[in-house]
């Protein structure tokens, strides 16, 4: 068998950019959705047309036993998982002190502790075959922070220290572990501002645009890559010097 990636989250625009991507690159694609079934089997149907081995895999980030069915099925159909990327996540924008224990709770357990879990069972076979790429998706905010989204900017921070630490732990296993840190990318999560706000955050962006689906897969598929080899541990920031 091939390469296999499994990408969390791949019913969204950045989840679905990265995957097609991979795809391009010689990867079977595991497509992981919790609730957006039909999208994720387009997707599959689409990249099954073109030739490539995908399937669409339910796979709730919250729920441990969601996430080992969903590994034993990506075994079964495509292989053990040679790369992982945990991009799958909620976001959340209101006043902290709005926010209840449960709604603290679900975005942590989403955002950081599901990427962990995710990442802890998917390890032990990469651990086994002394090989593997694991890439976090994260956020600017969770570098500088944010008002208004402080329980995700913690989450995310959390993902950037995660990364750090378990490059140490698995780096001599062969297992590479790194982050992305996206900036203001131009996806449906976003459209519900207007025109004027988005023109606002373009005039703060050095680069002179918003950040593009692409513009992650093209990072994931750099850091996943033998060119990539010898970067471990990092957070690799994609927001045309936003921040």
């Amino acid at each position: 068998m091939g390469k296999v990636a499994f990408v969390t989250g791949a019913s969204g625009d950045i989840g679905k950019a990265v995957s097609m991507q991979l795809s391009k690159d010689g990867y079977s694609v595991a497509l992981g959705f919790n609730n957006n079934k039909s999208s994720a089997c387009e997707l599959s149907d689409k990249l099954n047309s073109q030739g490539i081995k995908a399937i669409a895999v339910k796979c709730d980030i919250t729920d441990k036993l969601s996430i080992s069915s969903a590994i034993e099925q990506i075994k079964k159909e495509l292989g053990s998982v040679d790369l992982l990327v945990n991009n799958a996540g909620s976001a959340d924008i209101r006043l902290f002190t709005d926010n209840s224990f449960e709604d603290l709770s679900n975005i942590i357990n989403t955002d950081l502790l599901g990427a962990m879990e995710v990442s802890r069972q998917v390890l032990l076979d990469m651990i086994h075959a002394k090989k593997g790429c694991i890439i976090n998706i994260s956020s600017v905010w969770g570098e500088k922070g944010a008002s208004c989204e402080v329980a995700y900017s913690a989450a995310k921070a959390g993902l950037i220290g995660f990364t750090k630490a378990l490059a140490r732990e698995e780096g001599p296993s062969g297992i590479r572990v790194n982050c992305i840190s996206c900036g203001f990318i131009d996806t449906k999560m976003n459209s519900s501002l207007s025109q004027e706000d988005k023109n606002a955050i373009i005039d703060d962006i050095p680069c002179g645009r918003l950040g593009t689906v692409q513009d992650i897969a093209n990072a994931v598929s750099f850091i996943a890559s033998e060119k990539a080899d010898y970067i471990n541990g990092q957070t690799i920031r994609v927001d045309g010097c936003w921040i």
